[in-house]
């Protein structure tokens, strides 16, 4: 968490404990708290305060925006590069998936295909979990506009908004999930922007009239605050951060091409952003790379990170025609704010020695 978050945080986990939902001195004080960061995260997603539905997270909000609108008549289309959290929910509800080219970036001519009147939401992410590939999302409401004016769009940006300029970018769309703890934020909290098309949007979670009766339940009121407070840091250093990470990433990636023989980018650098890098390592499954860059102080992942220890080859690298075994020798690497030259350092001595150690030894002539 970034500096800010744990300092808004605290206080809310101690003294102003009230909850938003009750009618006493202390619990008007909560909503005014939940109000104000309500106000503060919406003008930053470019977004009016009542359409923020504040979530357990990145999950619940796309979740909500699938559900919650397939829960209508209507065709449900995502790309088949999405997070299980779309895709799965997605697929549950009848839905189908466009193909992607060979980096991961949605066919807009097969979305174009199967566009029409039945289409009741489109779901696109902003940047992949996985590569970090970038989406062309204004050409895809522009083209679902087109064809399926009644349909909705929701885009998953919880890994752009440390990075991008998510307010401009989605302005367009429907629906918007982002995740707190993707920006410095704590886990367990995250908001669905569900602007006025998107209206009525039926609860998952039903109970309480919380959050205008669109996500029952209490909320997280200490996480609340600490995301508003991440996201208005986010904002205010993205530039700086965003170019400190490229170095990172230019020194990191070209480091390991440079001294490991064998490795790949799983996707053109101009075509991602720089906090992901995936690569893939000729010779050597990635489970068991993983394995020996832990030992050496290295936390890495292969695939999504909510499918860590799996042993399932990616469902983002197979749709963008990769062998199941090329598939299971691709790791990523995540860089963040916290990311120093220390780790980067570190990173470029242990990366080749995990790798020699688990390559077969070249045959002797």
């Amino acid at each position: 968490m970034c500096a800010e978050a744990v300092a808004a945080m605290l206080p809310f986990l101690v003294d102003r404990y009230g909850n938003p939902s009750g009618s006493h001195t202390v619990a008007r004080a909560a909503q005014r708290a939940l109000d104000d960061a309500r106000e503060r995260l919406a003008r930053l997603l470019g977004a009016c305060p009542g359409d923020v539905v504040f979530t357990s997270g990145g999950t619940e909000a796309d979740n909500l925006a699938v559900s919650g609108v397939a829960a209508g008549a209507g065709t449900v289309l995502c790309s088949a590069v999405e997070h299980p959290a779309v895709l799965q929910a997605s697929l549950a509800a009848g839905g189908r998936t466009v193909g992607v080219d060979h980096r991961g970036v949605v066919d807009l001519g097969a979305l174009a295909e199967i566009l029409d009147e039945k289409v009741r939401l489109v779901s696109v992410m902003l940047v992949n979990n996985e590569t970090g590939v970038r989406q062309p999302l204004e050409a895809v409401i522009s083209l679902v506009h087109e064809r399926a004016p009644a349909a909705l769009v929701h885009t998953d940006a919880v890994q752009a908004f440390g990075w991008l300029d998510v307010a401009a970018l989605t302005a367009d769309a429907d629906l918007v999930s982002v995740s707190a703890h993707k920006f410095g934020g704590p886990k367990g909290v995250g908001a669905l922007v569900a602007r006025d098309r998107a209206s009525p949007l039926r609860p998952i979670l039903r109970g309480g009239p919380q959050e205008r009766e669109r996500r029952a339940g209490t909320q997280n009121l200490a996480g609340i605050v600490a995301m508003a407070a991440a996201a208005e840091a986010t904002v205010r250093d993205r530039e700086r951060a965003r170019l400190r990470v490229r170095e990172f990433s230019t020194r990191l990636v070209g480091g390991i091409l440079e001294a490991v023989p064998g490795v790949h980018e799983a996707v053109p650098r101009d075509d991602r952003i720089d906090a992901i890098c995936n690569l893939g390592i000729e010779g050597v499954e990635a489970e068991e790379l993983l394995v020996v860059l832990d030992e050496l102080g290295v936390c890495a992942s292969a695939g999504s990170a909510c499918a860590s220890g799996a042993i399932q080859p990616s469902h983002v690298l197979l749709a963008m025609g990769r062998t199941i075994e090329e598939a299971k020798r691709h790791v990523r690497l995540s860089l963040g704010h916290a990311t120093t030259t220390a780790d980067i350092d570190a990173v470029l001595l242990a990366f080749p020695e995990a790798v020699e150690r688990l390559r077969p030894a070249a045959p002797v002539l």
